[in-house]
Protein backbone atom coordinates (compact mmCIF):
# COMPACT_ATOMS: atom_id res chain seq x y z
CA UNK A 1 0.00 0.00 0.00
CA UNK A 2 1.88 2.82 -1.36
CA UNK A 3 -0.69 5.37 -1.24
CA UNK A 4 -3.22 6.67 1.37
CA UNK A 5 -6.84 7.35 -0.53
CA UNK A 6 -10.12 7.55 0.18
CA UNK A 7 -10.49 4.09 -2.57
CA UNK A 8 -8.29 2.31 -0.70
CA UNK A 9 -9.73 3.10 3.08
CA UNK A 10 -13.32 2.17 1.60
CA UNK A 11 -12.13 -1.13 0.16
CA UNK A 12 -10.05 -1.80 3.53
CA UNK A 13 -13.35 -1.17 5.18
CA UNK A 14 -15.14 -3.32 3.07
CA UNK A 15 -12.58 -5.87 3.83
CA UNK A 16 -13.12 -5.86 7.45
CA UNK A 17 -16.67 -5.58 7.73
CA UNK A 18 -18.04 -6.62 4.51
CA UNK A 19 -19.40 -4.13 2.06
CA UNK A 20 -23.14 -4.53 3.53
CA UNK A 21 -22.68 -3.94 6.57
CA UNK A 22 -19.90 -1.41 6.15
CA UNK A 23 -22.06 0.45 3.52
CA UNK A 24 -25.33 0.42 5.93
CA UNK A 25 -23.00 1.96 8.70
CA UNK A 26 -21.91 4.43 6.31
CA UNK A 27 -25.77 5.29 5.76
CA UNK A 28 -27.07 4.82 9.52
CA UNK A 29 -24.06 7.58 10.45
CA UNK A 30 -25.36 9.99 7.45
CA UNK A 31 -28.73 9.74 8.79
CA UNK A 32 -28.33 10.59 12.46
CA UNK A 33 -25.70 12.95 11.59
CA UNK A 34 -28.62 14.92 9.01
CA UNK A 35 -31.21 14.52 11.89
CA UNK A 36 -28.69 15.98 14.53
CA UNK A 37 -27.88 18.84 12.72
CA UNK A 38 -32.22 19.38 12.28
CA UNK A 39 -32.62 19.18 15.72
CA UNK A 40 -29.58 21.41 16.18
CA UNK A 41 -31.12 24.37 13.63
CA UNK A 42 -35.26 23.36 14.69
CA UNK A 43 -34.09 23.82 18.58
CA UNK A 44 -31.72 27.10 18.07
CA UNK A 45 -29.97 25.93 20.93
CA UNK A 46 -28.40 23.10 22.94
CA UNK A 47 -30.28 21.75 26.14
CA UNK A 48 -27.62 20.93 28.15
CA UNK A 49 -29.97 18.44 30.18
CA UNK A 50 -29.76 16.26 27.35
CA UNK A 51 -25.96 16.99 26.59
CA UNK A 52 -25.69 15.78 30.28
CA UNK A 53 -27.62 12.44 29.55
CA UNK A 54 -26.08 11.91 26.07
CA UNK A 55 -22.21 12.65 27.92
CA UNK A 56 -23.39 9.56 30.87
CA UNK A 57 -23.67 7.03 27.50
CA UNK A 58 -19.95 8.01 26.23
CA UNK A 59 -18.31 5.19 28.07
CA UNK A 60 -21.04 2.69 26.69
CA UNK A 61 -20.53 3.43 23.08
CA UNK A 62 -16.63 3.56 23.90
CA UNK A 63 -17.01 -0.18 25.44
CA UNK A 64 -19.49 -1.33 22.43
CA UNK A 65 -17.72 0.68 19.15
CA UNK A 66 -14.09 -1.53 21.03
CA UNK A 67 -15.63 -4.53 21.07
CA UNK A 68 -17.86 -4.22 17.82
CA UNK A 69 -14.56 -4.47 16.17
CA UNK A 70 -12.91 -6.61 17.82
CA UNK A 71 -15.65 -9.13 16.71
CA UNK A 72 -15.73 -7.65 13.48
CA UNK A 73 -12.06 -8.73 13.01
CA UNK A 74 -11.52 -11.89 15.02
CA UNK A 75 -8.92 -10.21 16.95
CA UNK A 76 -8.52 -10.21 20.85
CA UNK A 77 -6.97 -7.87 22.78
CA UNK A 78 -3.90 -10.37 22.91
CA UNK A 79 -2.98 -8.99 19.67
CA UNK A 80 -2.34 -5.63 20.44
CA UNK A 81 1.21 -5.35 18.97
CA UNK A 82 2.15 -1.74 20.11
CA UNK A 83 1.81 1.89 19.81
CA UNK A 84 0.00 2.38 16.99
CA UNK A 85 -2.87 -0.53 18.09
CA UNK A 86 -3.05 1.52 20.83
CA UNK A 87 -4.17 4.86 19.13
CA UNK A 88 -5.82 2.97 17.01
CA UNK A 89 -8.14 1.85 19.55
CA UNK A 90 -8.73 4.49 21.19
CA UNK A 91 -9.67 6.53 18.70
CA UNK A 92 -11.64 3.89 17.79
CA UNK A 93 -13.20 4.03 21.75
CA UNK A 94 -13.62 8.00 20.85
CA UNK A 95 -15.54 7.33 18.39
CA UNK A 96 -17.99 5.24 19.68
CA UNK A 97 -18.48 7.50 22.23
CA UNK A 98 -19.04 10.77 20.51
CA UNK A 99 -21.25 8.85 17.97
CA UNK A 100 -23.64 7.06 20.82
CA UNK A 101 -23.36 10.34 22.46
CA UNK A 102 -24.83 12.15 19.47
CA UNK A 103 -27.34 9.43 18.67
CA UNK A 104 -28.65 9.72 22.46
CA UNK A 105 -28.92 13.39 22.31
CA UNK A 106 -30.87 13.62 19.04
CA UNK A 107 -32.96 10.40 20.09
CA UNK A 108 -34.38 12.60 22.82
CA UNK A 109 -34.64 15.68 20.89
CA UNK A 110 -36.87 13.88 18.36
CA UNK A 111 -38.63 12.29 21.15
CA UNK A 112 -39.20 15.45 23.57
CA UNK A 113 -39.30 18.65 21.97
CA UNK A 114 -38.17 21.43 23.83
CA UNK A 115 -40.28 23.94 24.79
CA UNK A 116 -40.24 27.81 24.07
CA UNK A 117 -38.89 30.12 26.91
CA UNK A 118 -41.45 32.57 28.29
CA UNK A 119 -44.56 30.39 27.90
CA UNK A 120 -46.45 28.90 31.02
CA UNK A 121 -49.31 26.79 30.81
CA UNK A 122 -50.83 29.06 33.62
Amino acid sequence: MQELTIGTMIAVFEEIFGAGLFWAMVVAAAVITVAYIYVLIRDRAVSWRKFLLAQLSMPFGAVAAVLFVQQATHSSFDDIGGPIDLLILLGLAAAGAIGLAILIYTVQSLIWRRRPAGKNAG
